[in-house]
């Protein structure tokens, strides 16, 4: 039997994810240092991929989001859900690690602080997804992470339309609000949905094919 089917699972209605693939330490400290690791690896990859932006009409492509979502799905609910948390307090400490090589405190007043929010959920979202095992198989791994990539502008779009209306004094509608916040970005979050649901399961496959050499 392959070591991923006979692998206990964490808890009723869940399995492992990718980053459980890795040996797990005998000691408490060490599988903490572990999970720290990855956490800091996963905000990393945020960080390189919210640099990447793909010409793209009506808008440009950034992989942010794709970073949030693999992340997410790899390190599970709440070690995706901290890899970000990570990735937004760096980059209000100061470091360069949100879009454009920017990073600061004053990122909060920008109306577009509220999607970087939504990712901490977001990628919770997706790694319950990966929990359940949805991250195996290219259409449920496209659902889930579809789900997963409307999380941000639940939190973006009202952080956005405070910014604008409140803070800055403008008078956006919310019509304009969802018209500058949302509209432009729903196929690159479906294309982005896409990439991931073949990136995941693939991952996945090539953990099947080597735990069978093993066999």
């Amino acid at each position: 039997m392959s070591s991923i089917a006979a692998a206990p699972t964490a808890s009723a209605g869940t399995r492992r994810v990718l980053a459980d693939v890795i040996a797990r330490p005998s000691s408490r400290a060490r599988a903490f240092a572990l999970d720290a690791g990855l956490v800091v690896a996963g905000a990393a990859i945020v960080a390189l991929l919210a640099q990447v932006e793909i010409p793209l009409w009506p808008v440009p492509i950034t992989g942010q989001t794709l970073g949030v979502i693999v992340v997410g799905a790899a390190l599970g609910a709440w070690r995706g859900a901290a890899a970000l948390t990570t990735y937004m307090l760096v980059g209000l400490a100061g470091l360069p690690v949100f879009a454009g090589f920017t990073g600061t405190l004053a990122a909060v007043g920008k109306p577009s602080f509220g999607f970087v929010i939504g990712f901490i959920f977001s990628a919770f979202v997706a790694g319950w997804f990966a929990e359940r095992a949805w991250d195996r198989r290219p259409l449920l791994a496209f659902l889930g992470f579809a789900a997963a990539s409307v999380v941000p502008f639940l939190f973006g779009i009202p952080y956005m339309a405070f910014i604008l209306n409140v803070v800055m004094g403008l008078d956006y509608a919310f019509l304009a609000v969802l018209q500058a916040g949302l509209f432009p970005f729903v196929v690159g979050g479906l294309i982005k949905a896409a990439l991931a649901a073949a990136i995941i399961p693939g991952a996945w496959a090539l953990v099947r094919k080597v735990d069978q050499t093993k066999d």
